[in-house]
C-alpha cells in the first residue's frame, strides 16, 4: 500500500479542528449583521439591567463623562479615535464587575452652525439680517438635530455601546435651562461682570473667540519702526532735548490707537545721533533717537543709519515722567503719549521701548488702565475704522498699513520742514510670523477692546486658585500633561463668556440702563430657569422683560441682555445636566479627550465647576494625541490623505479601526494610512486565528473532560500561569487607564506563546491522543479557559470578532459583552515554574535552529523526520531530564546523553568545572513513518493489524 493511500485509511480517526468560526473575518458584511443581531436580543437593555443588578449588589460605580463633538458633519478618524478609547475604557469597566452608564453628548450651538446657515442664505440670496431671529435659530435647530442623527448612527457603526436613546445635547431644552442656571450661580456670588477689555476678535465672524477657538498659521505683516517725539524731558541733564522714543510693531494698523509708550526700569537706554545714512533711508542725518542700549547697532542696521554716535546713557528709571507726542499730533490725535514702565518690555526684539494701544493689546490695557489712561473704541465689529476716527474711517484694519504709512511719512516730511524731532516713519519692511486665526473661517484675528462678560479667576470667589489647588488630586494620563493644564489655568486673563452672535444660550440678565449695575436677583433668574425648561432659550426673545422681571422692577428701566455665551461655558456646564444621576458619579471618574482640550473642555468644565461648586468634575484626565497621516502630515482634502472612518467600516471593518487604535501610542500623535491598515488587518487575522484554532480545538468539549489543576501537565500551568501575567496587565490597564501597549502585549501573547509554542507542541495530542488520554484532556481544558479568557479581553476591543467567536460556541442567544474578565484563581501564578519554562524555551530554541539547519542542509524535510541527540550535564538532566524533549521540539525521537563531569551549556554556574559536553545534534530519525500521526518510529509496523500505525496510534483506532 503506497504512503498517500495509507495516510487516507486512517484520515477519519484523527480529531482533526471543527468549528463554524470561519477563517476569514469579512467585516464590513458581519459587522452590521452582529449590531442589527444585538438589537433584536436587546443587548442594550440587558447591559442596563445588569447594571441595576450590580448596583443592589452594591458593586462599584464607574463614570465616564462624554466630552460633547460639535454637531457639525460627518465623522472623521479624530471623533472615532477617541470615542473607541472611550468605549474600551467602558466595557473594560463593565467587565471587570463595575456599573457603567455611558451617556453619549452634542455641543449643538455656536458660530460653525450659523456660518452653514447663512451659507445657504448666500446661495439662496438671502440676507441673514432680514430673518427673524426665531426662524434663524430653528433653522439651526434643525441642522443640529439632522448631524447628531447621522453622526449618532455613525458612532454605533463602529461599535461604540452607549445609550443612544438617552443621549445629552446642549440645545435640549432641559439642558438650555441648567445652562442658564449655571450662568445665574456666577451672577449671584458675584464672579459675572461687564468690563471692558482687549479679546481675541474675528472681524469676519464679528464675534469675540475663545483661546480655544483660535489656531495660529503663517502669516505676513508689515513692519514699522515709528518715532515719537518726546515734548516733556524727565532727565536731569536734558538728554532727551530734540529727541524721537522710536517703538516696532507688526500692526501698524493699531498706530492710530496708540495711547502711551513702555519701557522697562530694568533696561539701560542710549540717546544716539544719526551721522550718516544709506541712500534708501528715511532717516535724515542729525536725527536723534531713544533706544534700548543693547539694540542701538541693531535698530541703526535696520533703518539705514550707517554711522552713529551714542551722547547719553542710563537706566529706564530715568524715564519716569516723560512725555511724548503722537506722531499724527496736529491731526486729530493731539493727546500725550506718556512714557510708563511696564515689566512685559525686553530686548528680544525691536528697539526696547513698546507702543502701547489699550484697546488692542493685554499688556497694553492694563497698563495704561493702572494709569487712568483711558481706552478708545476706533476700530468697528466687522475690522473697519469707526466713523469718527481721523485719517483712517472706513478703512479696514487689515487694508490699513498703506495708508498708516503714508500718513507717518507726512508727518516725517512736516517735522523736517519745521525743523522739530524726526517724527513718524523711521523704516518699514515685513515679516513672515506665526500669527492667530479663527479656527473656523481660517481669517485672521484682532485684538479687540469691546464691553464683554467676564467672570472673574482671582476675586473673592479665587477660582484660579481654586482650580489650581484641586488639580493636585486629578490624576493626569500621561502623567506629564498635569503642567499643560495647570501653567494654562495659572496664566489666564479672566473668563471672557460672551459672544455676539444668535444660536446659543443668552446670557440671560438685565443691566440697570440709570447705573449701568448687573442685576443680581435670584427670584428673576428663577423665572428664566423655569421658562427655559418648558420653551427652551427661545423664551428670552420671545417674552416682555417683564415675565421674568416681574412686580419688582419696572421693565423700562433695564436693558435686556442679548449676547450669547460662549459654546466652551456651555460644554464645560454639562456635568451640572449630566453627572449625579441614577448610576452616574460625581466628579466623573474620567474625562478623555484630545490634547487640545486642555485649553478647551478640561479647562472650561473645571472652571466652571470649580467656580460654582468648588470641586473639579473629575477625578481623572486622560489625553490622546492627534491623527496624521503616514508621513506624519496633518489630513488634508488638498493633499488627499484624509482617512475616513466610514471608509475603513466599509473596506475593512471597525474592528481594524478599533485594533489601530489600541496598538497605536494614543498618548502622542497617531499615523493612519492605508500601509499601516494593510498591518494592523494583518495583525488581525493572527488575532482571528487564534480564536479559531481554539474553536476548532474545543469540538464537542464538554465539562467532563476537565483536568484539575493539580493534575495537569507543567506546559499546560505554565499557559495558566502566562495568563495571570495577562490578567494582571489588563488589571493594571483598567485601574489606571493606561491601556498603551496593552493588546500589543496580548497579540504577542498569540502569537509567540501559544501559536508559534503552545499550539505547535500540542496539535500532536489533540489530533491524534485517545479523546480519554489525560494529556489531550488537559490541553482541551486549557483551551477552554483560553477562549474564555481572550474572548472577554478582546471584547473591549474587537468587540465583533469577540462576539463571533464567543456565539460560535455557545449559541446566538449568548454574548461576551454581558460576561464579565474571569476572574483567575491564585494558584496558577508560580514564578518558579515560569522562570523553570524559560530555561526550557530557551534550550529549545537552540534545539529548533539545528532542526532548522537540517532542513535547510536537505537532510530532512519537516521535523518528524528528525531525530535529535541531546546531551546533557548531570546539573541539566535534574533540571530538564524529564520533560518530553520529542514533544517540545516536535521530532519523532530525541535520544538524552548524559555526560558526567561536564560543564552546563544551558545553565549558569560560575563554580562548575569540566569541559562543556556538545550542542544538540541532529540526524534522520530511524523507523518508519506512521500513516497517523507521521512520526518516524523504530515501533511503526509491530502491530500486524495495524502495521502502517505506531503503537499509540493502533491503540486510538483499536478503540
Amino acid at each position: 500500500m503506497t504512503e498517500s493511500k495509507s495516510t487516507d485509511l486512517y484520515r477519519d480517526t484523527v480529531f482533526l479542528p471543527s468549528t463554524s468560526f470561519p477563517m476569514r473575518g469579512g467585516l464590513p458584511k458581519k459587522e452590521p449583521e452582529i449590531l442589527a443581531h444585538w438589537k433584536k436580543i436587546g443587548l442594550d437593555e440587558a447591559i442596563q439591567k445588569k447594571s441595576d443588578e450590580r448596583l443592589a449588589a452594591g458593586h462599584k460605580v464607574f463614570t465616564l463623562h462624554d466630552g460633547p463633538p460639535y454637531a457639525n458633519g460627518h465623522l472623521h478618524i479624530g471623533h472615532a479615535l477617541n470615542k473607541i478609547i472611550k468605549d474600551v475604557i467602558n466595557r473594560s469597566h463593565r467587565m471587570n464587575g463595575e456599573v457603567v452608564r455611558y451617556i453619549p453628548g452634542w455641543d449643538c450651538h455656536g458660530l460653525p452652525i450659523e456660518w452653514r446657515i447663512e451659507e445657504q442664505y448666500r446661495k439662496a440670496g438671502k440676507n441673514k439680517d432680514d430673518v427673524p431671529v426665531l426662524q434663524f435659530r430653528a433653522e439651526c435647530r434643525n441642522y443640529a438635530k439632522e448631524w447628531l442623527t447621522t453622526q449618532s448612527s455613525e458612532f454605533q457603526r463602529l461599535g461604540v455601546q452607549a445609550e443612544w436613546d438617552n443621549r445629552y445635547a446642549t440645545m435640549d431644552f432641559s439642558s438650555e435651562a441648567t445652562i442658564v442656571e449655571e450662568i445665574g450661580r456666577f451672577l449671584l456670588n458675584g464672579s459675572l461682570y461687564r468690563g471692558l477689555r482687549p479679546v481675541m476678535w474675528s472681524p469676519v465672524e464679528k464675534t469675540a473667540l475663545a483661546e480655544a477657538e483660535i489656531e495660529y498659521h503663517d502669516h505676513t505683516s508689515v513692519t514699522i519702526f515709528v518715532a515719537f517725539p518726546i515734548v516733556k524731558d524727565s532727565t536731569s541733564n536734558h538728554a532727551l532735548d530734540g529727541v524721537s522714543a522710536v517703538i516696532w510693531t507688526t500692526t501698524p494698523w493699531t498706530i492710530p490707537a496708540n495711547r502711551a509708550i513702555a519701557y522697562n526700569n530694568d533696561i539701560n537706554y542710549q540717546v544716539i545721533i544719526a551721522q550718516a545714512v544709506s541712500d534708501e533711508s528715511y532717516v535724515m542725518v542729525g536725527s536723534k533717537f531713544l533706544v534700548a542700549q543693547d539694540l542701538a547697532d541693531s535698530f541703526c542696521q535696520q533703518v539705514g543709519i550707517t554711522d552713529h554716535q551714542a551722547l547719553h546713557t542710563f537706566s529706564g528709571q530715568a524715564l519716569k515722567g516723560t512725555v511724548a507726542a503722537h506722531p499724527f499730533r496736529g491731526k486729530g490725535f493731539d493727546y500725550d503719549v506718556p512714557l510708563l514702565a511696564g515689566e512685559f518690555v525686553t530686548t528680544e526684539a525691536g528697539t526696547g521701548l513698546v507702543h502701547c494701544a489699550p484697546a488692542h493689546g493685554e499688556d497694553d490695557f492694563y497698563l495704561c488702565r493702572d494709569h487712568q489712561i483711558g481706552v478708545d473704541e476706533l476700530v468697528q465689529d466687522d475690522g473697519v475704522y469707526a466713523p469718527n476716527v481721523p485719517l483712517f474711517a472706513g478703512i479696514h484694519v487689515f487694508k490699513a498699513a498703506e495708508p498708516v504709512c503714508d500718513q507717518l511719512i507726512e508727518s516725517s516730511q512736516k517735522a523736517q520742514t519745521e525743523g522739530k524731532a524726526f517724527t513718524g516713519l523711521v523704516a518699514r519692511s515685513s515679516i513672515v510670523h506665526s500669527y492667530p486665526h479663527s479656527w473656523r473661517s481660517r481669517a485672521p484675528v484682532i485684538y479687540r477692546a469691546t464691553p464683554q462678560w467676564f467672570i472673574a479667576m482671582d476675586d473673592d470667589r479665587k477660582i484660579r486658585e481654586n482650580a489650581l489647588s484641586v488639580l493636585e488630586d486629578v490624576t493626569f494620563v500621561p502623567a506629564q500633561i498635569r503642567n499643560r493644564l495647570t501653567s494654562m489655568v495659572a496664566s489666564r486673563p479672566d473668563w471672557c463668556i460672551s459672544r455676539q452672535r444668535a444660536w446659543g444660550v443668552p446670557i440671560a440678565v438685565f443691566v440697570n440702563k440709570e447705573t449701568r449695575e448687573v442685576l443680581r436677583d435670584e427670584n428673576v433668574m428663577q423665572r428664566i430657569v423655569e421658562a427655559f425648561k418648558v420653551e427652551g432659550a427661545d423664551a428670552w426673545y420671545t417674552s416682555p422683560a417683564s415675565r421674568f422681571l416681574g412686580d419688582s422692577y419696572n421693565a423700562d428701566d433695564f436693558e435686556q441682555v442679548f449676547d450669547i455665551v460662549d459654546v466652551w461655558f456651555e460644554s464645560g456646564s454639562t456635568h451640572a445636566f449630566v453627572l449625579g444621576q441614577d448610576k452616574l458619579n460625581f466628579p466623573a471618574d474620567l474625562y478623555l479627550e484630545g490634547s487640545d482640550q486642555h485649553r478647551g473642555w478640561f479647562q472650561s468644565s473645571l472652571l466652571e465647576c470649580v467656580g460654582t461648586r468648588g470641586i473639579a468634575p473629575y477625578k481623572a484626565i486622560v489625553t490622546n494625541g492627534f491623527v496624521m497621516d503616514e508621513q506624519g502630515r496633518k489630513m488634508s482634502k488638498s493633499l488627499g490623505n484624509v482617512v475616513a472612518p466610514q471608509d475603513v467600516n466599509d473596506s475593512l471593518g471597525a474592528d481594524i479601526l478599533r485594533l489601530w487604535v489600541m496598538n497605536s501610542d494614543t498618548n502622542d500623535d497617531l499615523r493612519i494610512g492605508k500601509e499601516i491598515l494593510k498591518q494592523q488587518g494583518d495583525l488581525y487575522r493572527r488575532l482571528r486565528n487564534t480564536l479559531r484554532w481554539l474553536l476548532g480545538g474545543l469540538d464537542d468539549f464538554s465539562e467532563a473532560e476537565k483536568v484539575p489543576y493539580a493534575e495537569l501537565p507543567e506546559l499546560e500551568k505554565w499557559v495558566l500561569h502566562r495568563l495571570t501575567e495577562m490578567n494582571k496587565i489588563i488589571q493594571q490597564a483598567v485601574t489606571s487607564h493606561e491601556w498603551v501597549g496593552v493588546y500589543p502585549t496580548l497579540h504577542h501573547f498569540c502569537t509567540v506563546d501559544l501559536s508559534a509554542f503552545y499550539f505547535d507542541i500540542r496539535k500532536d495530542a489533540l489530533y491524534c491522543d485517545d479523546t480519554n488520554n489525560v494529556r489531550r484532556r488537559a490541553a482541551r481544558t486549557v483551551l477552554d479557559i483560553l477562549h474564555r479568557c481572550l474572548c472577554a479581553w478582546l471584547a473591549p476591543v474587537l468587540c465583533f470578532t469577540a462576539e463571533e467567536a464567543w456565539t460560535a460556541r455557545f449559541g446566538e442567544d449568548q454574548s461576551i459583552h454581558l460576561e464579565d474578565f474571569p476572574t483567575l484563581p491564585a494558584e496558577w501564578n508560580n514564578e518558579a515554574l515560569a522562570e523553570r519554562w524559560l530555561q526550557v524555551r530557551a534550550i529549545r530554541r537552540i534545539i529548533t535552529t539545528e532542526i532548522e539547519n537540517a532542513r535547510r542542509e536537505g537532510m530532512i524535510k519537516s521535523s518528524l523526520q528528525a531525530a535529535v541527540e541531546l546531551a546533557f550535564s548531570e546539573k541539566e538532566v535534574a533540571l530538564f531530564g524529564q520533560y518530553d524533549w520529542a514533544e517540545l521540539v516536535i521530532v519523532s525521537q530525541v535520544d538524552i546523553q548524559i555526560v558526567p563531569g561536564s560543564a552546563s551549556l544551558y545553565t549558569e554556574d560560575e563554580e562548575q568545572q569540566g569541559e562543556p559536553h556538545a550542542p544538540p545534534v541532529v540526524t534522520v530519525a530511524s523507523g518508519e513513518k506512521c500513516a497517523r500521526c507521521w512520526k518516524v518510529l523504530d515501533e511503526v509496523g509491530e502491530n500486524t493489524e495495524h502495521p502502517e500505525l505506531c503503537l499509540r496510534c493502533v491503540d486510538v483506532v483499536s478503540q
